[in-house]
């Protein structure tokens, strides 16, 4: 079983950095492609960014390519999110999500999901 918590979220200004940690509390975390997902308040769900099983592969949405940056530590059971330069528009719940077949950015493929953080960018 997969359980997902994620931390680290909080209020900063533009410019700054966060990172984002997301725990499985399971036993079978190196078996799954993780995401990290975003929702702002009024729209839908969106894609940041997900890394696959071994961690070779990553994938970013186009809005954080460059400034955002996934990573995992199969030993920690812990996939991170290290978020540069922080923009208003970054302002959101941040998800993350477990999936066992591939990495993707459709969240409707991703198996389990965590509770979300708050990410908050001030002007």
């Amino acid at each position: 079983q997969v359980q997902l918590v994620e931390s680290g979220g909080g209020l900063v200004q533009a410019g700054d950095s966060l990172r984002l940690s997301c725990v499985d509390s399971g036993r079978t975390f190196s078996r799954y492609n993780m995401g990290w997902f975003r929702q702002a308040p009024g729209k839908e769900r969106e894609f940041v960014a997900a890394i696959t099983r071994s961690g070779g592969s990553t994938y970013y949405a186009d809005s954080v390519k460059g400034r955002f940056t996934i990573s995992r530590d199969n030993v920690k059971n812990t996939v991170y999110l290290q978020m540069n330069s922080l923009k208003p528009e970054d302002t959101a719940v941040y998800y993350c999500a477990a999936d066992r077949s591939i990495a993707t950015p459709n969240p409707n493929e991703y198996d389990y999901w965590g509770q979300g953080t708050q990410v908050t960018v001030s002007s």
